[in-house]
């Protein structure tokens, strides 16, 4: 149901209209992230005997039992409802990042809906997946709903989603600052002014919400740190070097397990099971591997450990991720991430101050460096983690040296991989995005959109005096010569049909010129400008496939360049916010 046309107009025409739509949004994502985290609670109380208020994954010990029976049944009952779900739904459901990429924002309620209950469930019965992903999936989600039903324009929806998934952020971290940036950096891939307000009030009202419902800490709890001195900034550039390549190693060994599966021939429907059976195993040795973590990263209290206990968490909680991820549980990496850079950032300055003790390094610094560091590489968004740190430790200092292991990171992950865990898995399905910048445009605007369709044709046979009967010189600049079948031949010159030195005892099949050289309808138009650079063709035909060959219009450069020249300043204006 869409809404008013005067209303419609309204939102179109004024960016107030989109600021308020935005502060609606980060309302429905703080409600959004404060009912899955009591559903996620509600599950853990139910399935593992909790009591209210403890969280799954900082508990010490669970029953031996009940930690494999529950993530072995839970995963059993997942596979068999996703394939009831898939014969239901046929495709898949696409993420904020892909939405704003490929398809202007457009992203379905329902299925937005339906991947955060697959999250809740995933979570809820102790696999090691992210809650994050359900978050900013739903209030994503809904944040498109509404911009469809006023029928916003591509850049304002774009924008609406970042603002659902700002919202979601902020309140599951309780940082209203790295909920924006995360839009800006991951959600619409880019930063203007015209989008400041709408998503950085959307972060804002998503924090205040979430805090209002949920008075308990949603975000990261640390011990107090020490201050950094100036060896600390070039020992932070070191651990961001080691991040990038543990990020990498840690996306690298999800697909691993995803083909894993699928070598072994295991049916779909039985992955998550075994998967929850090895994660229920590793739980029986550390409880701190399930669910996303969240628990386990008030940092005060599990850094206050033996080495070889945090060494342990480590591993086993980075294999529990890959099994639960790779046999198809939903969700995502970012809190896992962020639980293991901050565990390796803290094993990195023990190792390092047992090596060289009078560094004096401070462990609860170097874990907020870890965990900053391996986050960016994983998730992608420095700004995004450097806020994090900033607003959970409020210690400028701090936050400046995980700046510097967040750019090193950064760079050296894009360097070596080019990929963040979400394009990745793009990457993994054949698609070519490397971030949410938007090229779905280009997609959309394909040579059938921009054709001629009554494209003239004469038989390649006929002889040219009927030729120049037919077309005399300005009637058209040229024409389509097909064979006997009807398939493309190549294309007729007419001024130079008229040429006085052809003999006219000739053919139109003796001119013919980019006689191997067509245009497909389903071709984007940088494949066409691409195609007219290489031929420097003036005009070429277009067929309906390279083997039928059958003629269903034609594109000149000229129009091609036009048009794409057009699209290209559209989008520039939308990224400078200009109307």
């Amino acid at each position: 149901m869409e809404v008013p046309r005067r209303w419609r107009a309204l939102v179109r025409s004024r960016e107030t209209s989109l600021v308020v739509l935005a502060a609606v949004i980060g309302v429905a994502a703080g409600l959004v992230v404060s009912a899955m985290s009591v559903g996620v609670d509600v599950l853990h109380r139910l399935f593992f005997d909790l009591s209210p208020g403890q969280r799954l994954s900082a508990h010490q010990l669970l029953d031996p039992l009940r930690a494999v029976a529950v993530p072995l049944a839970g995963g059993l009952l997942f596979g068999l409802a996703m394939a009831l779900i898939a014969r239901w739904r046929a495709g898949r459901e696409v993420d904020p990042i892909e939405a704003n990429a490929l398809h202007g924002g457009r992203m379905s309620f329902r299925g937005s809906l339906l991947v955060a209950v697959q999250t809740l469930w995933s979570s809820g019965v102790g696999a090691s997946v992210g809650l994050e992903a359900g978050y900013t999936q739903l209030a994503a989600g809904i944040a498109s709903s509404i911009g469809r039903k006023f029928r916003l324009r591509r850049g304002d929806l774009r924008v609406l989603v970042g603002c659902g998934a700002a919202g979601a952020i902020a309140a599951a971290f309780g940082a209203p600052l790295a909920g924006a940036f995360y839009a800006f950096e991951l959600v619409i891939g880019s930063y203007s002014v015209a989008s400041l307000a709408p998503v950085g009030l959307a972060a804002l009202l998503g924090h205040v919400v979430a805090q209002a419902v949920s008075p308990s800490s949603q975000g990261i709890v640390v011990a107090s740190t020490s201050t950094i001195a100036g060896h600390d900034l070039v020992i932070a550039g070191i651990l961001g070097l080691l991040a990038a390549g543990l990020g990498i190693a840690l996306m690298r060994g999800v697909s691993f397990c995803e083909s894993l599966f699928g070598r072994a021939r295991i049916p779909a429907l039985l992955r998550p099971a075994i998967g929850g059976l090895l994660v229920g195993l590793l739980a029986l040795v550390s409880p701190q591997v399930m669910s996303s973590g969240h628990g386990a990263l008030h940092l005060a209290g599990v850094l206050d450990r033996s080495l070889w206990a945090i060494a342990l968490v480590f591993v086993l909680k980075a294999l529990a991720s890959m099994v639960s991820l790779g046999s198809g549980f939903r969700g995502g990496l970012f809190f896992a991430s962020l639980l293991l850079g901050a565990l390796g950032g803290q094993l990195f300055a023990s190792g390092l101050g047992a090596l060289w003790p009078s560094l004096g390094l401070d462990a609860g610094v170097y874990a907020i460096i870890g965990m900053g560091a391996l986050s960016v590489a994983v998730i992608g968004g420095p700004l995004t983690m450097t806020f994090i740190a900033l607003e959970t430790t409020g210690n400028f200092w701090l936050t400046t040296a995980v700046l510097v292991a967040v750019i090193i990171a950064t760079q050296v992950t894009r360097e070596t991989f080019g990929y963040s865990f979400a394009t990745w898995r793009f990457h993994l399905r054949g698609e070519t995005i490397r971030s949410a910048a938007d090229v779905g445009w280009i997609r959309d605007l394909t040579v059938d959109r921009m054709m001629r369709h009554d494209a003239r044709t004469v038989p390649v046979d006929m002889r040219l005096p009927a030729f120049r009967d037919a077309f005399p010189l300005g009637a058209a600049t040229q024409v389509v010569a097909i064979d006997a079948d009807d398939r493309y031949a190549g294309l007729v010159m007419v001024a130079e049909a008229h040429a006085a030195e052809l003999a006219d005892s000739g053919t139109v099949g003796t001119i013919l010129h980019h006689a191997d050289d067509v245009l497909l309808e389903h071709m984007t138009i940088k494949e066409a400008v691409e195609l007219f650079d290489r031929t420097e063709a003036e005009a070429l035909a277009v067929a309906d496939g390279r083997e039928t060959r059958r003629v269903v219009g034609l594109l000149t450069e000229a129009h091609a360049l036009r048009r794409y020249a057009e699209a290209l300043e559209l989008r520039r204006r939308d990224v400078l916010g200009q109307v």
